[in-house]
């Protein structure tokens, strides 16, 4: 099998590259049919803050023999002055003050099922995969609780369907303890009711006759809550029970008439401290690196415990790069502890195997400084943890996973570990202070093919770069 071969035949999971920019984050309370009522979006109060989870998420298969589904989801939050990252929605602030908020958002809708884990009732059917959402919101807020109303459009010509989305909400605090239930219909339009819950006459069998069910409403009740520990960490749960409309229940490939779905998880909010974030003389660090691929017997664990550190010698390729971090908190809790958050841009250099492409890297990164000779050489051991969005899947994730028989997926999670030393305490230039050479992993993985935000991937690849990085 050619090179060129293996790259073209490997699906992708995402369907729209600008698209997917600007969603970049994971859908934690989007799942089946029920509504997105945008429950995280009061997890953040502080402006420019970021936080960084997960949450383990089970719901009810809404087809025949499908079971229940579990996923596990990286969490990731962002809420600034006019952007805002939410669960699986990202979009931009037109209105915000107590009473009024109008946003435009992309959200990722999390309804069908993968190639690779199809119920067998709907065997020989043709993947429905999880589309992109373009939307329009309101809300308006009062003491009594919360409306809102909004609109989605697919826009990844999956289904091309629409929706209306109205809700209420009231938000009851107790102490720690947020609690929001909620009410949603949701009017759902024939075109995106028949992608998902219909059975085309090419599909139909003997058992599966075809069928349309066309438009309808389902209604969704759902509890979410929250609950803030100490140190900015937050416990996050919900649970939503939705009612399909008697059209969708009617479907041959519909197990019964409603869906219920529980998730658990927690999230740092780094917006609890005041960090360097906030102020206007804050440092910005600027990163340039240079990498090598690695062969696949030399994963991430086997690099961070030393037991591997060679490059590819058949078939390498390369990255050059370039990240900005903004600095978030200082010595967390007086630790030696700095937590910086960056946004990196790669260039993949395939070298002929492939076409080039980009990476774009969003992450927060811990750095640990408190060896004993740090006071004379101060050395940082570092380990970041966030998304990464590829604009092609690099040639040696696309032939890696062809050989083992597995999809890939453009966005996936990205680990940066890597240690660095002063080059002006080692020079003796004081100028250099704050000047760091070091080596570095570019890890991308799809957490084991545990989360369906990263397309199910079990597999991933390895970059081990040296960068400069000084701050300005």
């Amino acid at each position: 099998m050619s090179p060129q071969h293996s790259v073209k035949n490997i699906p992708t999971r995402l369907p729209c590259w600008l698209g997917a920019i600007a969603l970049g984050i994971a859908g934690l309370a989007s799942s089946g049919a029920h509504a997105n009522t945008d429950p995280l979006s009061d997890l953040l109060t502080v402006p420019g803050s970021a936080a960084l989870g997960f949450a383990v998420r089970a719901e009810e298969s809404p087809y025949v023999g499908g079971g229940t589904r579990y996923d596990l989801l990286p969490l990731y939050l962002y809420e600034g002055e006019r952007l805002f990252l939410h669960g699986s929605r990202a979009g931009v602030k037109l209105l915000k003050n107590e009473t009024h908020r109008v946003n435009l958002f992309l959200d990722q809708r999390f309804e069908g099922y993968a190639d690779d884990r199809i119920p067998p009732s709907l065997a020989g059917m043709e993947e429905r995969g999880s589309g992109l959402d373009a939307g329009v919101s309101y809300r308006y807020r009062q003491p009594w609780g919360t409306l809102q109303a909004e609109y989605l459009q697919d826009v990844s010509s999956f289904s091309k369907g629409s929706e209306l989305r109205l809700s209420y909400s009231y938000d009851w605090h107790s102490g720690r303890l947020t609690l929001r239930p909620s009410l949603t219909v949701a009017a759902r339009s024939a075109r995106l009711n028949n992608y998902y819950y219909g059975v085309r006459p090419g599909e139909a069998t003997a058992t599966r006759p075809a069928y349309e069910p066309g438009s309808g409403v389902n209604t969704t009740l759902a509890l979410y809550g929250t609950y803030a520990l100490n140190g900015g960490w937050r416990l996050l749960g919900g649970v939503t029970h939705t009612l399909l409309d008697n059209k969708v229940k009617a479907s041959p490939i519909v197990a019964k008439g409603s869906q219920t779905g529980v998730f658990v998880g927690a999230a740092y909010d780094f917006g609890t401290y005041k960090g360097h974030w906030a102020q206007e003389t804050s440092p910005t660090y600027v990163k340039v690196l240079y990498g090598k691929s690695t062969d696949d017997g030399c994963h991430l664990a086997k690099i961070v415990t030393l037991r591997c550190a060679s490059t590819a010698k058949v078939n390498s390729t390369r990255i050059t790069g370039v990240q900005i971090g903004k600095p978030f908190i200082d010595q967390l809790n007086g630790w030696p502890l700095d937590i910086v958050g960056y946004v990196g841009i790669l260039q993949h250099d395939e070298r002929g195997l492939a076409p080039n492409g980009l990476q774009l890297d969003a992450f927060m990164k811990a750095y640990y400084y408190g060896f004993p000779w740090s006071e004379r050489v101060k050395t940082r051991l570092g380990l970041g943890v966030g998304l990464s969005l590829a604009q092609r899947v690099p040639y040696v994730e696309a032939t890696s996973q062809a050989g083992r028989g597995r999809g890939t997926s453009r966005l996936l999670n990205y680990l940066d570990p890597s240690v660095d030393f002063s080059v002006g305490d080692l020079l003796g230039v004081r100028s250099l202070k704050n000047t760091y050479l070091g080596v570095g992993v570019s890890h991308r993985s799809g957490i084991f093919g545990a989360s369906r935000l990263l397309g199910n991937v079990n597999g991933g690849s390895n970059y081990i770069y040296t960068y400069l990085e000084t701050a300005l």
